[in-house]
């Protein structure tokens, strides 16, 4: 969501980002930013009384608030025909880590994809890898989803350059809804340019924008985008423990929390990413290295 939109009144439109349906029309008076996720850890070192701010932060009716990976809305504000809850069997609970994931799912009516969770009686929570938000006098869609894998990509390479602009946050741990650490990235460079062949039919630029000059065919035509430079350690199956605790200790490491289908997908669009490297740039130290191409 464009910054621009924050202190002003919205009309705005969320849809899944795996199908067509809208789940929330109207206008919010306030669309308003949230603290860091991790700012609660740090109350103890700023007072010397109980923490003045345990009430929980929630929107009222009209608002949205931005979190880091997520919205907040008012219950009320959303299509109780677009979207579906369901309850987490206890036998599921008992394996999760957080608290969080023991609250009722919300999922898509059409495609049954998760979307959020009912962080309150009130509020759910959309994370934004799973809805698009736009305004809603725009006719057409400014971010095209071609395919689910370049939704998920371009939203999470944005948060890592906010992040490194906003909080100088640079390490991050991506969390899955269930509490587990899926993968560890290092961000390393947020204004590469990333250059591709059209003439490769297998490439991310297959497809040529229709207003595009296409130069003689003795040419070889390319595209640039602009991209995130990360070193990544996948964590599954106990792979980099010893790594993942020295993170999950360090107060420098952002937490990034995720569906786990998002988590998963993302390794393999990272995993896709250097292995389209050479051989000789797909290793840094002890870390992969790929590129998440940006909107």
């Amino acid at each position: 969501m464009e910054t621009s939109l924050l202190q002003t009144q919205c009309f705005l439109e969320i849809r899944s980002s795996t199908q067509s349906g809208v789940l929330i029309i109207g206008m919010f008076q306030r669309v308003l930013p949230l603290p860091s996720g991790n700012w609660n850890d740090l109350v103890e070192h700023w007072c010397c009384h109980p923490d003045p701010f345990a009430k929980a932060l929630r929107p009222r009716l009209d608002d949205c608030l931005l979190g880091d990976t997520f919205l907040l809305v008012n219950v009320v504000s959303v299509d109780e025909t677009a979207v579906h809850e369901e309850t987490v069997r206890q036998s599921d609970v008992k394996q999760l880590v957080q608290v969080e994931s023991e609250n009722n799912t919300i999922v898509c009516t059409r495609c049954r994809k998760l979307l959020g969770i009912v962080s309150s009686s009130d509020t759910i929570k959309f994370y934004i890898t799973e809805v698009l938000v736009q305004p809603l006098t725009s006719k057409v869609l400014k971010r095209q989803i071609h395919e689910r894998s370049w939704f998920v990509e371009t939203v999470v390479a944005g948060r890592l350059k906010e992040f490194s602009t906003a909080q100088c946050s640079f390490r991050f741990c991506i969390q899955g809804h269930d509490g587990k650490t899926y993968i560890l990235l290092w961000l390393l460079n947020s204004d590469s340019l990333l250059v591709r062949s059209h003439n490769d039919s297998n490439s991310d630029f297959a497809r040529v924008d229709e207003n595009a000059v296409k130069p003689e065919s003795s040419h070889m035509l390319c595209e640039g985008n602009n991209a995130v430079k990360v070193l990544y350690l996948p964590c599954l199956n106990g792979r980099n423990k010893l790594v993942e605790e020295k993170w999950e200790k360090n107060i420098s490491v952002h937490s990034m929390t995720l569906p786990v289908n998002t988590c998963l997908q993302l390794l393999l669009i990272l995993a896709s990413s250097t292995a389209s490297l050479p051989p000789s740039l797909q290793n840094m130290n002890s870390f992969k290295v790929a590129f998440l191409k940006l909107d």
